[in-house]
């Protein structure tokens, strides 16, 4: 199953949305398709083979509108156009604001007879405004008259049939009535021009589009700050010279030297040197991350102090920001289920309009007041003109293009506009124990030596023994004494017992180190520290008991510390009213330990890594939505139970590909970032909805006339047109205050 976008050109509201994914939808092979107003993208899935790329531009064209397959870096040439698109609008704008300023001018005499004598009799010269009015149709306005010959011609109807039918109705009528007045009146039609109507409302609704491609362009920039993090060239050392290249041309494997202030170019591994490294923009996490030999650098993240040298692992479309890019250009591009809801009620949207607009003409042409032809031409043009569709087709995809790009700015990636979308119903959260909650790796605690030892002489020991273990608890004790700068030597013998601990002879001692039964099988006294272990372990941590020549000597103890941000994310997740549950492997002991501290109240211990699934099912037969937190590889089935899947700190191809949100940094406030930010998103979308549908809802019967008879309101066509152009761009404007968004972090510096 192949994915492809394609630039879809000629879209305007949510009827022309409906139009293209139908179209899409019937060609043979496609799978899903999802068409974008904002980005004006289509993602289609499916087996798409060169053949069926050209079979799906050819589909698209019939019904009026361009396709061009676009692939990640060709998105740079798409804002250029759509830069280009912005420039011609307000060039079209300004041509038509100058000619209807002089139309309206030349109007006030016709509307106002007693109050226009100061007008120049040129100016107000019927055959003069029929002129200007035509230029104002025909040159800025031809747009609306190309695209609705374009839609007309599939036997289908969008916004530019609604403006081009309102215009062209007041246009028609006026320069009949300027052309024939004698014969218009004598057969009944009243003398009235409408110039200034049929300028206005273009102009209007010109500058409308202009604000609203402005506007979309600020809730795009995300993929273009992106592919500007990306270095252009790269420092490779090829045949023992060090030279500098496109960054294009790096092969993996290359060895590449970055110095300080310098953009990593690609992913790799660090052969040599040592530095710290800004990876902001792939966490959000501002402090540097000290590197050395053998740790993982990714691409664009920046070098701030020492030179290195590094082994080329990932280049091209496999690096990090590369699949960052694609994640978000397929967010941004796919379509949330309540999107669906919109299209559905779009697509019979347009033709409703029409109906009613004609309906109305009939009823106020037998029923209006005199003249009853203009009071129903009047009601025609407003319903027309206010109706447009355009702001129910931004309402979505824009919160959703503002939306993903927030999260990327923090460190969370969202799969697609579902996921974020469904991610605000979650009402209960768990969370996997270790690598999620705690930091995944033990440490050092405590040092308890026995009477006859300190501190330093006891640690020495337990870590000079263990430099030859490789289990994780005698790592983490060498780990602590390196920390402490004591200095270690090897064991003269070194054995393992399996599930006990180890043996060692060390400095003409016979040393031990491990669990108490391991103490009692060789015949150590250990009772009097029985109640240090006991309390210790009660701590969630792993005691160790250490003996010298048949003596003991003390306690160390062991424990996978939670993160600093734990407890408050917890406490956070809780004040949104989610319930958050810990999962572990662990026994009941160390993890209630670990729950208490974390300030969890619900856990469930000893739970094996394929039973976790069947734990959340449970919690989804109550009638739970549940989010599962974990790094996306041992937690597999759990996750791909759980309604939305959260992989923390991973940002492997495997989280990133099956995960619902990855999550870049470690820490669990970034799960609180993405519960919130999925909140802040679908509160947009409910205000940008209501604002489209109430628009709609309020003004259409007003447009329509029904106020006239109570009050003697009747919505001028022009006041139509203002309210069209600018019921876009207010929702697209208010979308942008979602760019407020801050995490929790930031709100309380």
């Amino acid at each position: 199953m192949a994915k492809q976008r394609f630039g879809i050109e000629g879209m305007h509201c949510a009827s022309c949305v409906n139009r293209v994914e139908k179209k899409i939808s019937k060609v043979e092979g496609v799978e899903s398709v999802n068409v974008n107003l904002a980005t004006h993208q289509a993602q289609v899935t499916g087996d798409i083979t060169d053949d069926r790329i050209k079979e799906i531009i050819a589909s698209v064209e019939k019904i009026g509108f361009g396709a061009k397959p676009l692939n990640d870096e060709k998105d740079e040439d798409l804002s250029k156009k759509q830069a280009a698109e912005s420039k011609k609008l307000m060039r079209d704008f300004t041509m038509a604001a100058v000619v209807t300023a002089i139309v309206l001018i030349g109007s006030i005499p016709h509307m106002m007879h007693n109050w226009g004598a100061w007008v120049p009799g040129w100016m107000s010269n019927p055959f003069f405004l029929l002129a200007l009015t035509t230029y104002v149709q025909l040159v800025p306005g031809w747009r609306f008259y190309k695209n609705s010959y374009k839609v007309l011609r599939s036997k289908s109807a969008d916004m530019n049939v609604l403006v081009a039918m309102g215009t062209t109705s007041a246009w028609f009528y006026s320069g009949a009535m300027t052309l024939f007045p004698g014969f218009l009146t004598g057969v009944g039609f009243p003398y009235q021009l409408y110039y200034d109507v049929t300028t206005v409302i273009t102009t209007l609704i010109l500058l409308g589009r202009y604000f609203e491609a402005k506007a979309k362009g600020e809730t795009s920039t995300a993929i273009k700050k992106l592919m500007n993090l990306q270095a252009k060239t790269a420092r490779v050392i090829r045949g023992g010279e060090e030279q500098e290249i496109p960054i294009d041309d790096v092969i993996e494997g290359d060895h590449i030297i970055v110095r300080p202030g310098e953009r990593i170019p690609v992913d790799g591994v660090i052969v040599k040197g040592a530095s710290s490294v800004d990876e902001s923009m792939l966490t959000g996490e501002s402090i540097p991350v000290s590197k050395e030999a053998d740790d993982q650098v990714i691409g664009a993240t920046i070098n701030k102090t020492g030179s290195f040298t590094f082994k080329a692992s990932k280049v091209g479309k496999d690096t990090t920001l590369s699949q960052i890019i694609r994640m978000v250009n397929e967010a941004q591009g796919s379509k949330a289920p309540i999107q669906r809801m919109v299209d559905v009620i779009s697509a019979y949207f347009v033709p409703a309009v029409v109906a009613l607009a004609s309906l109305s003409f009939l009823v106020w042409l037998v029923f209006g007041p005199d003249p009853s032809f203009i009071f129903a031409l009047t009601t025609f043009i407003a319903i027309l003109i206010i109706a447009c569709p355009c702001a129910l087709g931004l309402a979505t995809p824009t919160a959703i293009m503002v939306g993903t790009e927030k999260g990327a700015d923090n460190g969370v990636l969202i799969k697609d506009a579902s996921s974020l979308e469904q991610a605000h119903k979650v009402d209960t959260v768990v969370l996997d124990k270790t690598g999620t909650i705690t930091e995944g790796k033990p440490a050092l605690t405590d040092v308890k030596p026995a009477e006859g030892w300190t501190e330093e002489s006891l640690l020495v020991m337990a870590a000079s023994i263990e430099t030859a273990s490789e289990h994780p608890l005698g790592e983490a004790i060498v780990r602590g004494a390196k920390e402490r700068s004591l200095t270690l030597t090897e064991p003269d013998s070194f054995n393992s017992v399996t599930g006990h601990g180890i043996t060692a002879r060390w400095n003409g001692r016979d040393c031990l180190a491990g669990n108490e039964k391991l103490m009692r099988e060789r015949g150590i006294r250990i009772s009097h520290m029985a109640e240090v272990a006991e309390a210790l372990a009660m701590e969630g941590k792993t005691p160790m008991y250490v003996a010298a020549d048949g003596e003991l000597a003390g306690i160390t103890a062991v424990a996978d510390r939670i993160k600093s941000d734990t407890a408050r994310s917890v406490q956070a997740m809780k004040d949104m009213g989610i319930e958050v549950v810990m999962l572990t492997g662990d026994n009941r002991q160390t993890a209630a330990a670990i729950a208490a501290e974390a300030g969890i109240s619900r856990f469930e211990a000893e739970v094996l890594p394929e039973d976790k699934s069947g734990y959340v099912k449970r919690l989804q037969d109550e009638g739970r939505r549940v989010a599962m937190v974990g790094d996306g590889i041992n937690d597999a089935p759990a996750l791909a139970q759980a309604d939305i899947s959260i992989a923390v700190g991973t940002g492997t191809d495997v989280a990133m590909e099956t995960a619902n949100i990855t999550l870049m940094r470690g820490d669990m406030m970034s799960v609180v970032t993405a519960l919130r930010l999925s909140k802040s998103t679908m509160r947009m979308i409910w205000q940008n909805l209501g604002w489209a549908f109430g628009y709609n809802v309020v003004l259409i019967p007003v447009a329509a006339g029904l106020l006239y008879p109570f009050f003697g309101l009747l919505l001028n066509p022009m006041l139509a047109g203002a309210a069209m152009a600018f019921s876009s761009v207010s929702v697209v404007l208010n979308t942008l205050r979602l760019k407020r968004f801050k995490t929790l972090e930031t709100e309380t510096v």
